[in-house]
């Protein structure tokens, strides 16, 4: 297969000093495993690189801008993860508080805390639905992955609330003793955003912008609540499905983001995820011992993968230590690491053909395991970490 590259942003010389070759040959192999396109970002100790791969849309020849809107998916969650963390900062909660303290009227078990919440170790079940160990599916509200997801492509302009999402969340069994285990929960974002527009009195969008996107200028940065709308220039999404025994594929660029609220729901560039995550871990954004907090890992069970507050904590094939999240949103898919310090990042977006298989998840966790050896993977481990 032919793989159309771009170089970096117009802004960017073009000179031998910039060029990449290596990282040319990952987005190419990247876009060959199956994506439509690929925009990357590095930053590191021999400048800025940034290209693309691949195509904007089916049937395109350009290539994805290099610095394109994207649905983040769940990179959203480290955004919340921050400013419940600068409220631990500023006295307003505490982090091994009992949630409900802060969440009246949910009925939450109190010992779930909001560290729980945001360690996803609460055992609260996830709105989006849960896989047993037995590998039933246990649905939840109607999601493009399964079991056909029609129903969900049908309802993809439908608005839901946050408490549309978490009440029948929390009227299922909770998966584990809170505390006493690991589950990837979306419903424990949902939560955290109520818990910040509970203490502040304000909507978390407002809080996002005088908080963080403001004071680092992250215009490319959007919390879209109900809006299905995308700024240009972005690259598109497409969901495949089955009607009647027939193979159908439809643009899902525009669509209702409300379905996944905090828990992935925010849209914003390379540039602006490079911006955020150097300066979360340089120590812009909070107190080093919160930040420290943040980047302690907790096992997953999932080997070289444990998570932190809002956060995973990779260990690369080279022994070093990445901090990282990573987000899907139907068609669309955000990459966001970093050395612990903040000082080297790579952030990348995807935008692809999905399916109620989830046929592309094998290639996103090997493009994001390439990625991150390819640009991480001679780091030391704990080198240089700020947070202590």
């Amino acid at each position: 297969m032919h793989t159309t590259l771009s170089g970096q942003d117009t802004s960017t010389p073009r000179t031998a000093a910039h060029d990449r070759p290596e990282l040319r040959k990952a987005i190419a192999e990247i876009v060959d495993s199956g994506f439509l396109g690929v925009s990357l970002r590095v930053n590191d100790e021999r400048g800025e690189w940034v290209g693309s791969a691949g195509a904007a849309e089916l049937g395109g020849t350009a290539t994805p801008p290099t610095n394109g809107h994207v649905r983040i998916g769940s990179n959203t969650k480290t955004f919340i993860a921050t400013l419940v963390l600068r409220l631990v900062a500023e006295g307003e909660i505490g982090l091994d508080t009992p949630a409900a303290h802060h969440l009246p009227g949910f009925g939450l078990d109190g010992r779930i805390t909001v560290r729980m919440l945001l360690q996803h170790t609460s055992g609260l079940f996830n709105f989006s639905g849960e896989v047993d160990a037995d590998g039933t599916i246990v649905p939840g509200i109607p999601i493009a992955y399964g079991p056909t997801g029609q129903e969900w492509l049908t309802n993809r302009f439908t608005t839901y609330r946050p408490r549309d999402l978490v009440a029948p969340a929390l009227a299922k069994p909770a998966r584990f003793e809170p505390g006493t285990g690991w589950s990837y929960s979306n419903t424990n974002y949902v939560l955290a955003r109520l818990l910040i527009e509970h203490v502040t009195g304000r909507p978390v969008a407002e809080e996002l912008r005088r908080h963080v996107l403001g004071p680092l200028g992250l215009t490319g940065t959007a919390v879209p609540d109900a809006s299905p709308e995308i700024p240009e220039p972005h690259a598109h999404a497409y969901y495949r499905y089955v009607d009647g025994g027939e193979r159908k594929t439809v643009d899902v660029t525009r669509q209702n983001p409300s379905w996944i609220s905090s828990g992935g729901d925010m849209i914003s560039t390379t540039r602006d995820l490079h911006t955020f995550f150097s300066a979360l871990l340089g120590g812009e954004l909070l107190p080093a011992a919160l930040l420290a907090e943040m980047c302690a890992p907790h096992p997953t069970g999932i080997p070289d993968m444990d998570y932190g507050l809002g956060v995973f904590v990779l260990t690369t094939t080279g022994g070093g230590t990445v901090i990282c999240h990573n987000g899907a949103a139907i068609g669309h898919a955000a990459l966001m690491c970093a050395t612990p310090d903040g000082s080297r990042t790579l952030t990348a977006a995807l935008n692809c053909v999905d399916d109620a298989d989830l046929s592309i998840a094998t290639a996103f966790r090997d493009a994001q395991r390439r990625l991150v050896d390819e640009v991480f993977g001679g780091v030391r481990a704990d080198a240089d970490h700020k947070a202590g």
